[in-house]
């Protein structure tokens, strides 16, 4: 890509439908698929395509995300020049309209004038996908177009590609103009003389927006070929790399159709399940069809399915947890779940 285009990552977004596992967390940072974070993928995505510089713009609860990134070396961001750029909003009390914030984006003018690239890339933080951006500069280029949206099936992404010299103007002109961000650009075009192109996307992706959808983009990775189309071995997706030993399967466990994270202590019976690191499955247990985040305890002879636990859940003995698929069962970051708080 010739250094030609900049990396920028909407992490404002903040969806109702994902409250529970938000609540110390920002969308951008809740874990997925075992082990990653879901701007791990829009992040790795920009590094397979050349991008060298990126700016993240969080707004809610950014601590955890700020750990998760660190300095940027898990994805070769850790640069003397250029690199991995991190702007928290200025003002937590401003309404977000849509992705990339001009207000926000003004708050933090020096990078856009100071970046060396022609292009930039602008993106949300909460679409699950794999995908190469080259091809879509190169027709940007080529067509001679302002702005680019990247689609599928005809709809919108939320994910803009644009001269860095005209999202400079569109910042510097918003009061003049009113648009807040660049889905108001791009809905206004009756009244503007911008020429505007679309560029199909023609992979899988899923957009996490609620705790349905999360916990169904989840289950469709224990498919074989749903974990192929997303996990390409030239583009690979990055994460924090964390040093722990194998998972051990005491004597009585069982396993079936499941993603077990490293770290882990299984005795006894998962299946259809995504087991993050560090977690611990007691003798008798039965986990079915449920996300177990990191470092959960699971004491002896539970039942689990359809459940979603988040992070640190301590499950005692004798207890069940049962939702659906449609209305998974989930257990906020923390807490402890007794077999006598649900009798």
């Amino acid at each position: 890509m010739n250094n030609m285009l900049l990396g920028v990552i909407d992490a404002t977004t903040y969806h109702d439908g994902l409250k529970e596992l938000s609540l110390h967390r920002s969308l951008a940072a809740i874990p997925f698929a075992g082990r990653y974070r879901l701007i791990d993928f829009i992040l790795s995505n920009m590094v397979n395509s050349g991008i060298v510089s990126v700016a993240i713009f969080p707004k809610y609860q950014y601590r955890s995300l700020m750990d998760h990134l660190g300095s940027g070396k898990n994805w070769d961001l850790n640069r003397k020049r250029d690199g991995l750029f991190f702007f928290p909003s200025p003002n937590l009390d401003s309404p977000n309209k849509g992705i990339g914030s001009f207000n926000h984006f003004a708050a933090n003018m020096d990078y856009f004038y100071r970046s060396r690239q022609e292009y930039a890339l602008i993106s949300n933080c909460f679409t699950v996908f794999n995908m190469d951006f080259q091809p879509v500069l190169d027709r940007h280029i080529n067509t001679g177009c302002d702005i680019t949206v990247i689609c599928k099936e005809e709809q919108s992404l939320e994910m803009f590609l644009v001269k860095k010299s005209l999202l400079i103007e569109l910042i510097s002109t918003r009061d003049e103009t009113g648009y807040t961000c660049m889905c108001d650009v791009v809905a206004d075009q009756d009244h503007n003389n911008y020429t505007l192109c679309t560029y199909e996307y023609t992979g899988s992706y899923v957009a996490i927006d609620s705790i349905e959808t999360y916990f169904q983009a989840n289950m469709k990775l224990l498919q074989a070929q749903t974990w192929k189309d997303l996990f390409l071995k030239d583009q690979p997706i990055y994460t924090k790399v964390k040093d722990e030993p194998p998972t051990r399967y005491l004597t009585g466990s069982s396993v079936r159709n499941s993603i077990i994270a490293n770290g882990c202590r299984i005795e006894g019976t998962v299946e259809n399940s995504i087991i993050s690191r560090g977690v611990v499955i007691g003798k008798g247990t039965v986990v079915r069809n449920s996300i177990i985040m990191q470092k959960c305890e699971i004491e002896e002879n539970c039942v689990l399915e359809s459940a979603i636990l988040d992070k640190d859940v301590k499950v005692q003995p004798n207890t069940s947890l049962i939702g659906t698929e449609e209305n998974p069962f989930v257990v906020r970051k923390g807490t402890v779940q007794g077999a006598l708080m649900n009798s």
